[in-house]
């Protein structure tokens, strides 16, 4: 996708958000085999709803979308790559709040500065038990990022020319609870970005090639 001026490209995204998502599509093409080796649990009444914000914000005549790296500690996610998310709390009016809030906890995004445009397609993620909402929204200048050092080890800054890079792409085995997990992944500035958000970015891709 050529790179168009970044506010024609914000409002053709709105634009796209409003129409048909590719969904399951998109999720399937960096599904891992990891549903079937584990044992993972369906959607249930003790499902947890949760969202991420997947920000653009425009910088060095590039968009740029903000990753963050979590910690290394004793759960399903830790140390993984994702985007700026978490679980709904009960004062949360929406999930877009949701996406918002956790956001400024997580990497200090002040909520007055991003003008949400739609979001992507719910993802039902077996390992935590969670439906998360992919929220997109924008930033008209590159926002200054304070990472909240209990949630997050890093912020890594990805460009929107890199993430459509086919060639970051890869399949690789990680070992999830001792088990050996076949996985596409994306290579990103040397992280291995995989599971849901690896299917969130692919929707992603899907939405900014069809605009």
């Amino acid at each position: 996708m050529p790179m168009i001026g970044f506010v024609p490209f914000t409002e053709k995204i709105k634009k796209r958000l409003q129409e048909p998502l590719p969904g399951r599509i998109a999720h399937e093409k960096m599904l891992s085999d990891s549903r079937l080796k584990l044992k993972m649990p369906s959607p249930s009444e003790r499902t947890r709803e949760s969202a991420v914000l997947i920000l653009f914000y425009p910088h060095n005549n590039n968009i740029y979308i903000p990753l963050i790296l979590r910690p290394q500690y004793d759960g399903v996610h830790g140390g993984q790559m994702a985007f700026p998310g978490g679980r709904a709390e009960k004062e949360d009016e929406n999930l877009v709040r949701t996406a918002m809030r956790e956001a400024q906890e997580e990497i200090g995004v002040r909520l007055t500065d991003v003008k949400v445009l739609g979001t992507l397609t719910k993802l039902f993620i077996p390992a935590s038990n969670f439906y998360v909402q992919p929220v997109i929204g924008f930033i008209p200048h590159k926002p200054d990022f304070y990472p909240d050092a209990r949630e997050v080890d890093k912020v890594v800054e990805v460009s929107l020319e890199e993430m459509l890079n086919p060639s970051i792409i890869g399949r690789t085995i990680i070992n999830v609870r001792d088990i050996e997990v076949d996985a596409p992944f994306y290579n990103i500035q040397e992280h291995t970005v995989w599971g849901a958000t690896a299917m969130m970015i692919a929707e992603l891709i899907d939405v900014v090639e069809s605009i």
